[in-house]
């Protein structure tokens, strides 16, 4: 190989390295202004210094600061040096405990750790509705942020400071959050998940530990939380008999049977094997004519429901009717169980033929029993 051909690698792997370096150097200022605009702790800036690694060698595009740079400047040096003075201060503060002892990250180029610091919460916390922003996070003229939903509900004005929105995305925050892991919002309920950002948002859609739905079916009732919650919610809140044992004997009588203005529900929880039941009875029209249905639902998720069956008998005048099933979950919204069917249908007329009498009465004895099927 000749002088030349030496001396001109030479050349091109020297330009090779000094574009490395100025695409590094580029990406140091834009995040250090990106610190100072944040106008938080250093954790934070260690989030987003991480979450993009600043590993960008094969990068060929060089800044525009590099092309008065003087013949001769170290920038390779300086680069180095800063970078090393941050992921120095990185592992020294690594171990430096947030509001709630909880740390960002571990250190510049390292995974990042888990990010439950409050500060970083904080930043990812809707003003409005109080759950972590999702993108797009949207922000006022101010700084001020909100997730998308929120953002219509509020008319387009700031909650904060009343600015008009706009639609202005806090594109820093939204990089923030695609980089950090956060608990699944069950963890009050007892899930133990650690998640990433945009993995934690499709966990908590189907998270075993999420709240129930309260199962009264009167009225379109708000309220969630857990099993004992929703227990004491319904025998304080709707009134709902509550009873102890496997078997029962369910009465219900309408004094004037042709009228079915609207469904008429009725709740009963029973208590045994250390779960709770729900069982409904109520009347409404299927299509044009009118029934009478009776259903279990089982307090909790579907795998336990599966583990029970249930049976309900309807009967008078030497007639009997009689189904068998499983208990549906709650997880299944009561529209859903009704519209299914799924459960004992007595229609008017076999009604009226059950309570005896001149038909002008409605007496229905609804009897069941609920047990553990064997493993």
């Amino acid at each position: 190989m000749g002088d030349n051909e030496i001396i001109n690698r030479v050349k091109v792997d020297d330009n090779r390295a000094t574009r490395a370096q100025m695409s590094l150097l580029g990406q140091f200022l834009r995040f250090s202004y990106l610190y100072q605009s944040l106008d938080y702790n250093d954790s934070v800036f260690c989030a987003c210094f991480d979450s993009l690694k600043l590993t960008n060698s094969g990068s060929n595009q060089i800044p525009q600061e590099s092309k008065n740079m003087a013949p001769g400047g170290n920038v390779y040096q300086d680069v180095t040096e800063s970078r090393a003075a941050i992921a120095d201060y990185s592992v020294k503060s690594a171990n430096v405990e947030g509001r709630n002892g909880l740390r960002i990250c571990n250190s510049i180029g390292g995974r990042p750790g888990m990010a439950s610091n409050s500060a970083v919460h904080d930043l990812l916390e809707c003003p409005v509705c109080l759950n972590i922003m999702c993108p797009p996070i949207h922000q006022c003229p101010n700084g001020h942020t909100i997730c998308v939903i929120c953002k219509t509900k509020v008319q387009n004005s700031c909650p904060i400071c009343r600015q008009e929105l706009g639609n202005i995305r806090c594109l820093a925050l939204e990089k923030v959050a695609e980089s950090i892991e956060l608990p699944c919002k069950y963890h009050v309920y007892g899930c133990q998940d650690i998640l990433a950002y945009h993995s934690r948002m499709r966990h908590e859609e189907d998270c075993k530990h999420r709240g129930y739905n309260c199962p009264y079916a009167g009225a379109e009732c708000p309220v969630t939380g857990d099993i004992p919650f929703i227990v004491a919610h319904l025998k304080t809140d709707h009134n709902v008999d509550m009873h102890d044992g496997s078997s029962f004997n369910h009465r219900y009588v309408k004094p004037n049977p042709h009228e079915i203005e609207n469904a008429t529900w009725m709740l009963t929880i029973f208590n045994c094997f250390g779960y709770q039941f729900c069982l409904h009875f109520e009347a409404f029209h299927l299509g044009a004519a009118p029934v009478y249905m009776a259903f279990l639902r089982f307090m909790g998720d579907e795998n336990d429901a599966n583990k029970f069956s249930y049976s309900l008998e309807v009967g008078g005048n030497g007639r009997k009717l009689k189904w068998q099933g499983i208990p549906r979950s709650i997880r299944d919204s009561h529209k859903t169980v009704r519209d299914s069917l799924d459960g004992l249908i007595i229609t008017r007329n076999i009604a009226l033929f059950f309570s005896g009498g001149d038909r002008q009465e409605l007496k229905l004895k609804v009897s069941g029993r609920i047990w553990k099927e064997q493993s």
